[in-house]
């Protein structure tokens, strides 16, 4: 039986969902699929070279990769020839984000990885704004259909690389100041003591340890990847997250809305690149649809 990995690193959950749409596609398709959730160890990290397929799943941050998903390309062995694919999310659809695997790429082709797929998929933010339930449930339900198809895809080593975007690499190279910033800025939390239960989620949740409780008073190191699983997932709103708080969300979205279309609050936010993605995501959803009718036929 062939296998694949997925390397995961996923803040609030959203790359996760799409991870794990990925590795029930391959397992359907009879590969074994194992997905290893990435954090500030990398000493066990599985060799990619055992498998067939080898994946990397992340979250655009600042139209890059998170710092993890860099550290744990420079951790990898040397593995010539060897092919990936990358899938990734974020919660607008704009072509400025092509350019967030430009590092990424960068360091693993000198070891001989070649990344022959990439796709992208919109889910709701967990930062700048909370988009409504409505929204949200569509974003859902497009990456759950589209995603077993770019599976398969990605199963026949089909080509599928995102369209650059001028002078991306200079604008990926310059955006990546996030990743020192946000070491940073995680120094300064704050939690309301008058909000906080002590139930330790924060600390217990954080990928990176960044986030200590001692007697009973809470210390944030200088590591935070600024994932937002700390403020997103606290269930009193407690935090407090420094230069960033303005678009602080917290809370799960309700990913199953099925009531009345809610107007969005945001509505002219990216409208025509929203409207373009969904076109497309129902153009190739159909196109596989009616295949699946004619072969049935």
């Amino acid at each position: 039986m062939k296998s694949a990995i997925i390397y995961l690193f996923s803040g609030t959950g959203n790359t996760e969902k799409i991870a794990r749409l990925y590795k029930d596609a391959f397992e359907q398709n009879v590969v074994s699929a194992t997905i290893f959730s990435l954090t500030s160890d990398m000493a066990n990290v599985p060799d990619p070279r055992r498998y067939d397929y080898v994946g990397f799943a992340y979250p655009i941050h600042a139209f890059n990769a998170p710092k993890i998903v860099l550290d744990l390309a420079r951790a990898l062995p040397k593995a010539e020839g060897k092919e990936y694919f990358v899938i990734k999310s974020s919660g607008e659809p704009l072509k400025i984000n092509n350019i967030s695997s430009c590092k990424l790429r960068g360091i693993l082709k000198k070891k001989g990885y070649n990344q022959f797929a990439e796709y992208h998929y919109v889910m709701p933010y967990n930062m700048i704004f909370r988009h409504n339930d409505d929204t949200a449930t569509r974003m859902w339900k497009a990456a759950k259909a589209l995603a077993p198809i770019e599976a398969a895809e990605v199963l026949r080593h089909t080509s599928h690389m995102l369209k650059g975007v001028p002078f991306g690499r200079f604008i990926a190279w310059i955006l990546r100041i996030e990743h020192p910033a946000m070491r940073v800025n995680g120094r300064l939390f704050k939690v309301d003591k008058d909000k906080c239960i002590n139930c330790g989620a924060c600390a217990k949740n954080c990928p990176v340890g960044n986030i200590k409780i001692e007697g009973g008073k809470f210390k944030f190191g200088g590591d935070c990847l600024m994932c937002a699983r700390c403020s997103f997932g606290c269930p009193t709103d407690a935090f407090d997250i420094a230069l960033l708080n303005g678009w602080r969300i917290n809370g799960k979205y309700n990913l199953a809305y099925d009531g009345e279309p809610e107007p969005p609050k945001h509505g002219w936010y990216c409208k025509k690149a929203y409207a373009r993605y969904f076109a497309r995501a129902d153009k190739k959803i159909a196109e596989k649809a009616a295949v699946c009718d004619k072969k049935e036929g």
